[in-house]
C-alpha cells in the first residue's frame, strides 16, 4: 500500500466560489438518484401489487448497489482522473435510470435499482476532491459547503419524485434524472477542472489497501459504525414514511410524503454551519451533539408521531442531527491519510450506506408487523449504538489522531 502518494493537481485546481457550487448542485443532483424512490414506495407496491415488505427491498438494492460502487470503484479517485470518472459515472448514471423506469416486474426493477445505486458514486468522487483541495484549516468548512448541497439535493429530490410522480407517474421520475444526468456531464466537459494522480498502484493492490485502512486507523472504524447506525434510523424513516401518510389519520399521498423533504431542509441548511463548529471546536463534539439530535427526533416521533405538528419537528430534528453526524464523521476522516482519501470515504460510505439498507428493510418489515411503533423503536435502537460507540471512543481517546 502506498500511503506517502500525492495527488498532482494543477493550478486551476484552486477553490474558489464558483467551484464549491458547482460541486454542490453536481453531488445535490446525483445522490438525489438514490432517494427518487422513497415517497414513491406506496405507488410502487400499488403498481405492482406487491406488500410494502417486498417493495422495500428494491429501496436496499439501490442502498446496495451504493455500497459495492463505494467498495469497487470510488478507490479509483485516488488513481484516476477525476473528471473522466465521474463523466463515465454520471453516463452509467442515465443508462441504469432510463432502464429503471421501463421496468415491468420487480425482478427487473430490483436489478435496475441495484444498478442506479452502483454507479451513484460522484458524490464521493467529489467531496474527497474538495477536502484534497481545502486549507486543513478550513477543511470543515469547505467539506459542511459541498457536503449542504448534497443534502439539500436529497432532501428536494423526494419533493421532486413525490410531486412528478403524482402528476406524471413514477416512470417519468427516472426519465427526467437521466436527462440530468447528461445535462452534468456537459457541464463537467466544460467547467470542471482535470485531475491527475501520481500514485503507483494495481486496481488489486488499490482494493487489498481497503482492509488494511480499516485495521490500522480506529477513527475510521468508529466514524464507519456511527455513521453506519445513523443512516440506519435516517434510512426507517423515510423508507416508511408513505406508509404513515397513507393511513387514515393522515390520508395523504405520494405528494405529501415528497413534500416532507421540504421540511428537512431546514435542518440541512441548519447543519451547513456544522463545519464551522467543527473546525473550532471538534468534529467529536459536532457529533455528540448531533446523536443526542437524531435520538430526540424518534423520541418526537414515537410520542406525536400521528400529530402533523409532531412529524414535522421530528422531521427538522432527524435531518439536523444525522446531517450534522455525517459533516463531522467526514471531516474526521478526510483529516486522516491524504493520499488515501478517496479509500477512507469509500470505506466510511461502504458502512453508511449499509446501515442504510439495514434501516429500509428493517423499517419496512417492522411496519409490516408493529406499524409506526415498531419503525420508531428500530430508530431509537440504531441511536442507542451509535450512542454507545461514540461515547466509548471518547473514554479511549481524548482527540481523533
Amino acid at each position: 500500500m502506498n500511503q506517502n502518494t500525492n495527488m498532482a493537481i494543477p493550478k486551476e485546481f484552486e477553490i474558489s466560489r464558483f467551484l464549491i457550487i458547482l460541486m454542490s448542485i453536481a453531488s445535490g443532483a446525483t445522490a438525489a438518484n438514490l432517494y427518487y424512490s422513497q415517497p414513491l414506495l406506496e405507488k410502487l407496491s400499488r403498481s405492482f401489487n406487491v406488500s410494502s415488505a417486498m417493495i422495500g427491498i428494491t429501496a436496499m438494492m439501490i442502498q446496495i448497489g451504493y455500497a459495492l460502487g463505494l467498495v469497487f470503484l470510488v478507490p479509483l479517485g485516488d488513481i484516476k482522473e477525476r473528471r473522466s470518472l465521474i463523466m463515465t459515472m454520471l453516463f452509467c448514471s442515465a443508462l441504469a435510470l432510463l432502464g429503471l423506469s421501463f421496468a415491468s416486474n420487480t425482478w427487473w426493477l430490483s436489478v435496475s435499482s441495484l444498478l442506479v445505486g452502483l454507479t451513484s458514486v460522484t458524490p464521493m468522487l467529489i467531496v474527497a476532491l474538495a477536502a484534497h483541495l481545502a486549507k486543513p484549516a478550513k477543511l470543515g468548512q469547505v467539506i459542511g459547503n459541498v457536503m449542504s448541497g448534497l443534502l439539500i439535493g436529497i432532501l428536494l429530490s423526494r419533493v421532486f419524485s413525490g410531486i412528478i410522480g403524482s402528476i406524471l407517474g413514477w416512470q417519468a421520475v427516472y426519465r427526467i434524472a437521466a436527462a440530468m444526468m447528461v445535462l452534468l456531464i456537459i457541464a463537467f466537459s466544460l467547467f470542471f477542472p482535470k485531475s491527475s494522480s501520481s500514485t503507483a498502484m494495481s486496481y488489486r493492490k488499490l482494493l487489498e489497501s481497503l482492509a488494511d485502512l480499516l485495521r490500522t486507523q480506529p477513527v475510521l472504524q468508529e466514524a464507519s459504525l456511527i455513521g453506519a447506525m445513523m443512516f440506519a434510523t435516517f434510512s426507517a424513516f423515510w423508507t416508511t414514511l408513505s406508509f404513515l401518510l397513507k393511513l387514515p389519520v393522515y390520508n395523504l399521498g405520494t405528494q405529501a410524503a415528497g413534500m416532507f423533504g421540504l421540511v428537512g431542509i431546514i435542518g440541512a441548511l441548519a447543519a451547513s454551519v456544522v463545519g464551522r463548529i467543527a473546525d473550532k471546536k471538534s468534529p467529536r463534539f459536532t457529533l455528540s451533539i448531533a446523536i443526542v439530535i437524531s435520538a430526540l427526533s424518534y423520541v418526537c416521533f414515537l410520542l406525536f408521531g400521528y400529530q402533523m405538528w409532531g412529524l414535522i419537528i421530528g422531521v427538522v430534528l432527524l435531518d439536523l442531527g444525522i446531517q450534522s453526524g455525517q459533516i463531522s464523521n467526514q471531516a474526521r476522516i478526510n483529516a486522516l491519510d491524504a493520499a488515501a482519501r478517496n479509500r477512507n470515504n469509500a470505506v466510511y460510505m461502504t458502512f453508511y450506506f449499509c446501515g442504510g439498507a439495514l434501516g429500509s428493510f428493517l423499517g419496512t418489515f417492522f411496519w409490516g408487523f408493529w406499524g409506526w411503533t415498531g419503525v420508531c423503536v428500530v430508530g431509537i435502537i440504531f441511536q442507542i449504538v451509535a450512542a454507545a460507540i461514540h461515547f466509548s471512543g471518547i473514554k479511549h481517546r481524548s482527540s481523533d489522531s
